[in-house]
């Protein structure tokens, strides 16, 4: 149904589908007559679930203050719903992005090597990493995003959205790509995505920063499906 014989109309009848039948979807969850709606959510769950393995245990640990926030409360469904919507942005996206003037990629600080002293340092807009481990998951990402001609900036200060909207109408205009755990990514595509800016995205291994966790743990994400992404 999202296939189209024109390629611009195609991209397009993706994100629609992604900005509108996945909200519905999960607004849906309950109601038992919405039987599309839990075919698809049983789907992604049969599929996606070795992925979330632990997120009901995370549920049930947090605090009553602490189920009020929209990032630390995403229930198993929603992380499935999240992480389709994920790819479905990135299949509408990924050719304006690598057609766009200029491309730029944020890291979380959680990504980097632990154990190094990091020199990363502001460079206008954010930090960038200075290439001070060869074990730090920062390094290798922004090393590989270079050779793409996209800017690579560990997030630390930025105002994003400020920064987007101030951006997005330059000659040829602005690609974002982001690496997050899937809460803080799909937020982040959904943004770009009011903005008009075409964003991609690869979600970590895991949340283990001291949101999550209490305090900081090193991560990782797949160095493939970022070349993979960006091919």
């Amino acid at each position: 149904m999202i296939c189209s014989t024109s390629p611009s109309r195609s991209s397009s009848d993706v994100q629609q589908y992604s900005r509108t039948v996945l909200r519905w979807l999960a607004r849906k969850l309950s109601v038992s007559g919405s039987s599309l709606a839990h075919f698809i959510v049983r789907e992604a769950g049969n599929r996606l679930a070795p992925y979330t393995t632990a997120a009901k245990d995370h549920l049930r640990g947090l605090s009553l203050l602490r189920r009020f926030d929209g990032v630390l409360a995403f229930s198993e469904e929603q992380y499935h719903l999240a992480m389709l919507e994920i790819e479905l942005l990135n299949m509408a996206n990924s050719g304006r992005f690598r057609n766009s003037r200029r491309k730029l990629a944020f890291l979380p600080y959680c990504l980097r090597d632990l154990e190094a002293d990091c020199r990363a340092s502001n460079a206008g807009i954010d930090h960038a990493c200075k290439g001070c481990s060869v074990r730090c998951h920062v390094n290798a990402v922004s090393a590989l995003l270079r050779k793409h001609s996209i800017e690579p900036y560990i997030w630390m200060q930025a105002d994003l959205k400020a920064l987007f909207r101030r951006s997005k109408d330059g000659e040829g205009g602005l690609g974002v790509m982001g690496i997050a755990c899937v809460p803080e990514l799909v937020r982040g595509m959904r943004m770009c995505a009011k903005l008009g800016i075409p964003a991609i995205g690869i979600p970590l291994n895991a949340n283990r920063c001291a949101r999550w966790m209490g305090e900081l743990h090193p991560t990782s994400v797949e160095l493939a499906e970022v070349m993979k992404l960006l091919a």
